[in-house]
């Protein structure tokens, strides 16, 4: 779509912000759980980690989700990348539905505290917090190095 093209460095700066933001969610919200996980079901603190947890999925992470998604096909459709050569950009493509899949499964646990049914330990949302970053690291390299 050679129309693109001409939009290439407007579109990379918002798939930049919008990446930006679904990481800064994504790495945040296992943190709320760690910290809700020691917070009385029921409990004023409680309660209000509900309303942060929500509201961070919903008004931050999933836009800035869709919104990676969007810009990133549109970069992958303007020309830059030649799919069938650059074999870096399957990768990054398999590591960024890996990310969507792990958005999803936070997106549940959201729904459990909301329910007052989480029955996870804060340990277990501390070692999943790690998650987003190794995969973040797989997909800046990709992109940056394009190793192959």
């Amino acid at each position: 779509m050679a129309f693109l093209a001409e939009y290439y460095l407007w579109i990379k700066a918002l798939h930049i912000i919008s990446v930006i933001s679904w990481m800064a969610g994504l790495l945040y919200l296992p943190r709320l759980f760690v910290y809700h996980c020691d917070a009385e079901a029921g409990s004023a603190q409680s309660e209000t980690f509900k309303v942060m947890e929500r509201r961070l999925m919903k008004a931050i992470m999933t836009p800035a989700m869709l919104a990676s998604w969007l810009f990133g096909l549109l970069l992958l459709f303007s020309g830059a990348v030649d799919f069938s050569t650059d074999h870096w950009v399957h990768v990054k493509l398999a590591l960024v539905i890996g990310l969507s899949g792990f958005h999803m499964y936070l997106a549940g646990f959201v729904k459990k505290f909301a329910d007052d049914k989480n029955n996870k330990p804060a340990k277990f949302f501390r070692i999943i917090n790690e998650v987003p970053t190794l995969i973040m690291i797989g997909v800046v390299i990709l992109a940056v190095v394009k190793p192959f």
